[in-house]
């Protein structure tokens, strides 16, 4: 669970403050988004439990929080647990929270819970122990020893939970693989919705507005005040602002591939170099979330604004800036749900040509596995061709070429304009994902 942060409450009831929500309220608080609202990060210290007389008069003493945590535990346990089923050999030790950190590189994390016991109730499935064995209503499957080792990395996954959200607890990814994945050539229908399932939480939880506030969003008429300040930004306030904001999405995605099965076991070399090739590309499917086909008005900020408010000079800029907006704009125009939006992320995220992949065969099992359940997926939402005979997964698996190709002009765009202006500082993660020297 997040823990979102005894500091901020301490110095919370240290002086006179009044927090407001610019929301309704129901903002969600996790390692990424705390900062964005005071008031429901307060209010989810005091959901979860702190004390502002704990602050005023002291704590209790590490034996009597020690036996308080093991108490808690056990009920939580006694809770999750399958009515009938039996008590857990040993407890689950809980997370130990992080600071979060910028850098892609961050090898200070704790070691793997991979092979701690999990127990993950919903829509009739069972999941426990090593995730061996997948039940449903009542009838048990196991199936046959994994083909292939990951290996273990020093990783923990960083999958948080909001219970004001009520979101179910999502199972070690890493050792969700053994299910999810299966060996073999075939994968059966429940394998494919439980992967869907999985990364569709994944993507939920990563993405800055939900698809409710996108939509309430675009309803709204542009703020003219914010357009005409955004024309009015110089050269270099434009590119800085808008390197913030993708920093801000790519933070995000980040998480979420903390979240896809299997990510974290792949080797520390092989997660970064993924990473580094595909954020920009998965980048522009989350701003497909943001873009309205039919006005081509993109939500920037918290407004809708159009591609023309990113006129700049430079040939080559406006080239990037036409050519985002047309992939965008092709991929918003398939109507993909959440969940295949998901799907074809993680697919992007798992692309097993990368250049300088360590285990392509690991990364390619993955990537077959999400491949599979997003032609699944398709095939129950889009049953029709898109154009003549030609299928949504069709244009889908065509539009990563594009994106490619998207990626390398970013690259070099950026390239470019660093050499014109090297006095300016972009944000850190963006330099470490953007550097020169990883074209």
């Amino acid at each position: 669970m997040f823990n979102p942060d005894e500091g901020f409450f301490r110095r919370s009831q240290s002086s006179v403050v009044n927090y407001q929500c610019p929301r309704q309220k129901n903002c969600v608080v996790d390692r990424v988004n705390r900062n964005r609202c005071q008031y429901c990060r307060l209010q989810k210290c005091l959901a979860l439990g702190m004390s502002r007389d704990a602050v005023k008069f002291g704590r209790m003493s590490k034996k009597q929080r020690e036996k308080v945590e093991d108490e808690v535990r056990f009920h939580r346990a006694q809770l999750v647990r399958p009515q009938g089923a039996a008590a857990p050999s040993h407890s689950t030790p809980q997370p130990t929270e992080t600071s979060p950190d910028s850098s892609v590189f961050d090898h200070q994390q704790q070691p793997s819970s991979s092979n701690q016991h999990v127990s993950y109730i919903n829509s009739g499935y069972t999941y426990n122990g090593d995730l061996n064995t997948f039940t449903t209503n009542g009838y048990t499957y196991t199936p046959q020893a994994i083909q292939f080792d990951l290996g273990s990395t020093d990783y923990v996954d960083s999958t948080t939970f909001d219970p004001q959200q009520q979101l179910e607890a999502i199972p070690d990814a890493n050792s969700l693989l053994i299910t999810v994945v299966p060996p073999g050539p075939i994968t059966t229908n429940s394998h494919l919705e439980l992967l869907t399932k999985t990364l569709t939480e994944a993507h939920t939880r990563t993405c800055l507005y939900t698809s409710e506030q996108v939509a309430e969003i675009m309803r709204k008429p542009p703020d003219v005040t914010a357009i005409l300040c955004y024309k009015s930004m110089d050269h270099e306030q434009l590119w800085l602002d808008c390197a913030q904001k993708l920093t801000n999405i790519i933070q995000q995605i980040i998480e979420f591939a903390k979240m896809v099965p299997g990510f974290m076991k792949l080797s520390q070399d092989d997660q970064i170099l993924l990473l580094k090739a595909g954020s920009f590309e998965m980048s522009v499917l989350r701003m497909s979330r943001y873009l309205d086909p039919v006005t081509n008005l993109v939500m920037y900020g918290e407004t809708m604004i159009p591609s023309e408010a990113f006129t700049t000079a430079d040939t080559s800029e406006m080239k990037l800036v036409n050519n985002t907006f047309e992939t965008a704009k092709s991929i918003a125009e398939l109507k993909l749900t959440e969940s295949e939006l998901a799907l074809y992320s993680a697919c992007v995220l798992l692309s097993p040509d990368r250049l300088g992949l360590k285990n392509v065969a690991d990364v390619q099992t993955l990537y077959q596995a999400i491949l599979k359940a997003l032609k699944y997926e398709l095939e129950q939402t889009h049953k029709l061709p898109y154009k003549g005979d030609v299928r949504v997964f069709d244009v889908l698996m065509a539009k990563l070429a594009d994106l490619r190709d998207l990626s390398i002009l970013h690259m070099e765009t950026l390239a470019k304009f660093r050499c014109s202006a090297p006095h300016l500082d972009f944000p850190a993660l963006h330099k470490e994902l953007f550097s020169i020297e990883n074209m």
